[in-house]
């Protein structure tokens, strides 16, 4: 008997691809930039005002095999598509102040990347997680590259693209050697069978993991990440930090908690090393950098390894890690994170408008003549570093270590916070330089969209970062 296709459930993802055919259409009928961009920002709303309504009816599923299904849209994958849709949006708003970019490939290809990220949110196996991770990636090689008078940009969108094709090959043959053992990739039935206890399936385990390490550029597949996000038009930047990332991190929490649960004693260590080797070597790294971005990428590597920190502390204390803890603590952060790099992005881009970013020295004295911006881009920066006034960080920080505790993995709770103070002199650092005194020429005018964006996700940092529960109890239902 045929099951008929779910269209209800589908209705994101459609959303999503016709943002996409929208923006084209603009781009072919008006052709005028602030049109393209605001046929591309109707529609990333529309998806994520899509994904709400959708979210908030009954559990359904499509695309099933019994009682294994493909496709779900629960409250988990409507919150995960609405933030990709936001992410979008606001990187949209932040591109209005580059100028050498054409506006129709541009907004085409950020929403066929988002199109992957909202239906990453719905899979339910291996084969639809791959196929949306791809979708999701693959447009970025070509926006990475879109600086075209610029050497660097070629330059690290040909290290993307190699280093995610090797990536996606080691997923693959994980995958394909986890069907070989268990004979299924539904999450739900990996979850509830036993999996052999064979070399095979450790080794199955650890080639997944490591495929989708690429993706949140954990160490040590991490190589790609600075010459991606320096070469990339700065908004470009901002997406692979947030979206991108978002996108790994949630591929990860459906492989290793969805799917791969009965194998955590092979996981769980995997992912602790990791964790320690991300936010070590991401932070001590970041310490040298005299680029802006390049600090920001650096600093995104280090993030990575406090997100993964929860889920490495599983069957590292004789089990005593409660798994929803561990994922709820991964969850928050990764929603504080993305909207804390996001904020300082956008003031980035605010204080050096169509710019790659500079250097640092090059932001000395800036937030005294913009004193909004360089104070929203400080409150991002002390965020990050899990410091007041940056409450989302510092409740952040605050909800990994405490998993970490409750866990019994004290040690890693040690290493997070030893990481946290070395990251304080860089972020200390940067901000301290905003308002050393300096005489600068006067300041190109910032775009309107830029300017809203970078006051809206400023204003979203400061109410999560009062009322954390809001991010708490999103994560947990």
């Amino acid at each position: 008997m045929t099951q008929q296709v779910d269209h209800v459930a589908l209705l994101p993802a459609y959303l999503a691809a016709g943002t996409a055919v929208l923006a084209l259409l603009a781009d072919l009928f008006v052709g005028r930039r602030g049109v393209v961009f605001a046929s591309a920002a109707l529609g990333a709303a529309a998806t994520a005002a899509g994904a709400v309504i959708v979210g908030r009816g009954d559990d359904r599923a499509t695309f099933c095999a019994g009682d294994a299904c493909s496709f779900l849209s629960t409250d988990r994958s409507a919150l995960v598509a609405a933030l990709f849709a936001l992410l979008t949006l606001g990187v949209l708003g932040i591109s209005a102040a580059t100028r050498d970019i054409p506006p129709g490939e541009y907004a085409f290809l950020l929403a066929c990347s988002m199109t992957g990220g909202v239906v990453l949110g719905s899979a339910g196996d291996l084969i639809t997680l791959i196929v949306a991770l791809e979708t999701l990636t693959l447009p970025l090689y070509v926006l990475v590259g879109l600086r075209r008078r610029t050497v660097a940009s070629a330059e690290g969108a040909v290290t993307f693209f190699v280093v995610s094709v090797v990536a996606t090959a080691v997923t693959l043959l994980g995958a394909a050697l986890l069907y070989a053992v268990a004979g299924r990739v539904h999450f739900s039935t990996l979850a509830t069978g036993d999996l052999p206890d064979l070399p095979l399936t450790s080794v199955a385990v650890v080639l997944i993991l490591a495929g989708l390490a690429f993706k949140v550029a954990a160490v040590p597949f991490h190589a790609w990440a600075p010459a991606a996000y320096d070469g990339a038009p700065v908004p470009i930047a901002a997406y692979l930090s947030t979206a991108s990332k978002l996108g790994g991190i949630i591929a990860i929490l459906y492989a290793v908690v969805d799917g791969l649960r009965p194998a955590l004693d092979k996981s769980g260590p995997a992912l602790a090393v990791l964790a320690v080797l991300t936010m070590t070597v991401g932070n001590l790294v970041a310490l040298r950098q005299t680029r802006m971005v390049r600090l920001l990428a650096w600093s995104s590597v280090a993030q990575a390894g406090y997100i993964l920190a929860p889920l490495g502390a599983f069957m590292l204390a004789d089990g005593r890690a409660e798994l929803g803890t561990a994922v709820a603590a991964t969850l928050a952060y990764t929603v504080f994170y993305v909207v804390l790099e996001l904020a300082a992005f956008g003031a980035v881009v605010a204080l050096r408008p169509g710019d790659d970013g500079g250097t640092l020295e090059e932001y000395r004295g800036a937030a005294r003549q913009r004193p909004w911006v360089g104070a929203a881009l400080v409150l991002a920066l002390i965020g990050l570093a899990g410091l007041p006034p940056g409450l989302a960080g510092l409740f952040a920080k605050v909800a990994v270590v405490r998993s970490l505790l409750e866990g019994g993995a004290g040690w890693l709770a040690v290493v997070v916070a030893l990481n946290a103070v070395v990251g304080l002199a860089y972020y200390v650092r940067v901000s301290a330089l905003l308002y050393a005194p300096v005489i600068r020429a006067t300041p190109p005018r910032v775009p309107w969209p830029v300017v809203t964006t970078l006051a809206a996700v400023t204003l979203i940092v400061v109410i999560v970062g009062f009322a954390p529960q809001l991010v708490l109890d999103a994560v947990n239902s």
